[in-house]
């Protein structure tokens, strides 16, 4: 940090710099704007502009300039103009505070003064004393020249026709565009536009000028506007609260999410867009699965609802809040966890009817899930009682299993293949057992990894701060092989499942405006009186200076008046393709991906001295295709990869597929998939990927698989487009070439005699 301004009387809300960068603009709700610098130079200090009545809501340079534009919420915009420019202020020779430049200022008048008075008696020249007088006074004039101040250009409103509607109307966004000199609600007013019913709190153009985008922060939502033909570019809406639950697609296209605010959106992994959102359920969503045949995806509500398939609902007997919910691997049964009511319901997918209700679980049910293996009918289920209990719904009922823990279950979750589950308890560790046994083969204590972080009013200490930490969220990776857990910290942490050691942790968040982001308290706040941010300044009338704090809240203590959101991962899932990673955090939706290479990291696999870049170009110049192709897998570099896989020619590409290697095959698939997503040698990618599935004849990974069916959907629906868009231009060119064929035939037919007469004179002679 290189320096700290504090001469606002009140918050600060808006900033901007000048293009030269050497000063720096902040409006505050003090109705103040203040300018600073980096920098020290000897005609500018820090410099104060006023004359609005509310606060600064809108702070902007001029391009090229140091002429500035301020606006306040009460639709007041002041326009200011630069007695100097930005070449002109003059850079210090010491860089140091006013009072330490002026103290070697003055050290260095009274030397030049002693200078001069002994220059004057030893020569008694007046000349030289009009000369001095004279170089003092223009001096002087430089000074006032060069001197930095502001003058007010003019002063608008432009919220007068907005308040005739309603008097309520405040302005609480605003922006300027430099290039175009325009401004949102600009002074001479060019367009009024209704977007929202909501507050906006952000306001930003595009470079051209011709798109504004709009936040709205109570609603989640962006809007882009086309101002000048007065249409919308795009919409996009997320949740108004903090995500709950997300669930992959089984192709990993899709995601689903459900928030505090009962909504359920479906968002596109490759474009990161929603474009559906359903508002059926009147409470939080708790969970959200997607069935194996991608037909459909279910939800459970707090409401007592799981809904699925074109808003079909499965209830109970009688109203229970629903904490969880699972679907078997045929997508046949349903399974849903009561909250409130201990007891697990199972209904039937294809006639919407409850089939058994399982019971004998003492507290809420908080995760359950069925077994990912085909025909198999397996339940899994996590409860508050420090118990997992393994059902088998349809050959023995509410016959059990029991597994008793040393503390709360938060989260259950089957390995891919069905032979071992994972289960996440209050202690902060995650427990390994066999679902056939019910034997423990392997535990984490993951506590430590989560790192309490300390929130602005903690009265306890860090050590005693962790032992309330713990993972209420875990998943499998698509091969089993890893475990992704996450709970109430700004940390995601990557395991290994079969050696229990942590590989990564992903911070999801650096964002200072959330609770408990940081490691230790603010040290600022820290007196010898205590922490200040403990106390709350109140009015008489608010119940003077007590803070009300609230017991059991989740996302942050609704009884103090300025109210931080404490960081908090929700929700954590592997997509199906093994390629990526999402989380529903607290600042939304995120996503990672695990590609070698994406993140400026070296991953060989199997690597040899003789594999190098050079080694690999120089087997390609000499047409060894085989070997370049082999020792580029081995760098594990995808552009190496796709220099090779685009240069070897197709007629070879079978004979290459066919002396490969299993694991080599397994990975070169991965990257033509990922290759394929955006080549624009779609022909050749797809004989690479036919050569690798029909060579050898034998299985690859289902992830692998997933990943290349999921790159083909995208790639059929992009041409279906293309065709359909140009369905006329098809048309065109194929009748143009019937029509060709038809000329080029009569043309024949009027050539043959003539050539036919030749050829007998010819023959003739």
């Amino acid at each position: 940090m290189k320096k700290v301004y504090r001469r606002a009387y009140d918050d600060t809300t808006c900033l901007d710099w000048s293009s030269c960068s050497k000063l720096l603009a902040v409006g505050s709700k003090d109705t103040t704007t203040k300018l600073y610098s980096p920098d020290y130079y000897d005609n500018f200090n820090s410099y104060t502009m006023g004359g609005h009545t509310d606060k600064i809501v809108g702070v902007f340079f001029e391009k090229n300039s140091l002429d500035a534009i301020t606006v306040s919420r009460n639709g007041q915009i002041c326009l200011w103009e630069s007695s100097i420019e930005s070449d002109d202020l003059v850079k210090s020779e010491v860089q140091s505070f006013a009072k330490k430049r002026r103290k070697v200022q003055k050290n260095n008048d009274s030397e030049d003064d002693f200078d001069e008075k002994e220059a004057i008696e030893k020569e008694n020249d007046d000349v030289l004393v009009d000369d001095n007088t004279d170089d003092k006074e223009t001096k002087i004039k430089k000074e006032e020249t060069n001197k930095f101040f502001y003058k007010k250009l003019g002063r608008h409103y432009i919220a007068d026709s907005l308040r005739a509607k309603d008097h309520k109307i405040r302005l609480s966004a605003v922006n300027y565009h430099k290039e175009t000199k325009l401004l949102v609600t600009d002074v001479n007013l060019i367009h009024t536009l209704s977007i929202s019913e909501h507050r906006i709190s952000s306001i930003s153009i595009s470079p051209p000028g011709d798109w504004i985008a709009f936040g709205c922060p109570n609603i989640g939502q962006l809007l882009v506007w086309e101002w000048q033909s007065e249409q919308y570019v795009l919409k996009q809406q997320g949740h108004s609260m903090d995500m709950t639950c997300l669930s992959y697609s089984p192709d990993g296209l899709y995601i689903v999410t459900g928030g505090y605010d009962g909504k359920v959106k479906v968002w596109n992994t490759m474009t990161g867009f929603c474009f559906v959102t359903f508002s059926e359920h009147s409470s939080a969503i708790t969970s959200i699965v997607f069935s194996s045949n991608k037909k459909f995806f279910l939800s459970s509500s707090l409401d007592g609802t799981v809904r699925y398939r074109n808003f079909r609902t499965l209830t109970s007997p009688s109203l229970v809040q629903f904490s969880c919910a699972a679907l078997d691997s045929s997508s046949e049964l349903c399974a849903a966890g009561g909250q409130d009511v201990f007891e697990i319901f199972v209904w039937s997918i294809k006639f919407g009817k409850l089939l058994e209700v399982l019971g004998g679980h003492e507290a809420p049910v908080v995760s359950i899930a069925f077994s990912p293996t085909l025909a198999s009918s397996r339940l899994i289920s996590g409860s508050w009682d420090k118990t997992v209990r393994i059902w088998n719904c349809i050959e023995s009922g509410s016959e059990n299993e029991v597994i008793h823990l040393t503390s709360d279950v938060l989260q259950v979750a089957f390995r891919p293949d069905g032979d071992e589950i994972a289960v996440s308890t209050l202690d902060g560790t995650i427990t390994f057992f066999d679902p056939q046994t019910s034997d423990q083969t392997g535990s984490i204590e993951g506590r430590n990894d989560l790192e309490a972080g300390r929130s602005d009013t903690d009265l306890i200490t860090p050590e005693k701060m962790m032992k309330h930490k713990a993972f209420t969220t875990v998943c499998y990776s698509a091969d089993g092989s890893c475990i992704l857990a996450a709970g109430n910290s700004k940390y995601v942490c990557l395991y290994s499942a079969r050696e229990s050691i942590l590989i990564k942790k992903f911070a999801v968040t650096q964002n200072r405006s959330l609770d408990a982001v940081h490691d230790y308290i603010n040290r600022r706040n820290l007196t010898e009186f205590g922490n200040m941010a403990l106390v709350e300044e109140r009015t008489s009338l608010e119940g003077g200076d007590v803070t009300i704090r609230l017991p059991g809240v989740k996302s942050g203590d609704m009884g103090m008046r300025n109210m931080k959101p404490e960081v908090r991962v929700h929700c954590v899932r592997f997509s199906p393709t093994g390629e990526s990673f999402a989380v529903a955090a607290t600042e939304g939706l995120l996503m990672y991906s695990q590609n070698a290479g994406i993140d400026g990291t070296f991953r060989p696999f199997r690597l040899e001295i003789e594999s190098t870049p050079d080694m690999v170009r120089q087997n390609l110049s000499q047409e060894e295709w085989g070997p370049a192709l082999v020792a580029s897998i081995q760098l594990n570099e995808q552009i190496l990869i796709q220099e090779v896989v685009e240069t070897i020619p197709p007629s070879h590409i079978e004979l290459i597929v066919s002396n490969l290697e299993d694991d080599y095959s397994d990975r070169l698939l991965a990257v033509v998939a990922a290759l394929l997503e955006n080549s624009r040698h779609l022909e050749l990618m797809l004989l690479w990927v036919k050569a690798l599935t029909t060579a050898r004849r034998r299985t690859f990974p289902h992830s692998i698989l997933l990943a290349l069916e999921k790159v083909l959907s995208v790639k059929y629906t992009q041409l279906s487009k293309v065709c359909d868009f140009n369905k006329y231009t098809i048309q065109f060119m194929s009748r143009l070439r019937d029509v060709v064929k038809k000329e080029e035939a009569v043309k024949d037919e009027k050539l043959g005699p003539a050539d036919g007469a030749m050829d007998v004179d010819s023959d003739s002679d």
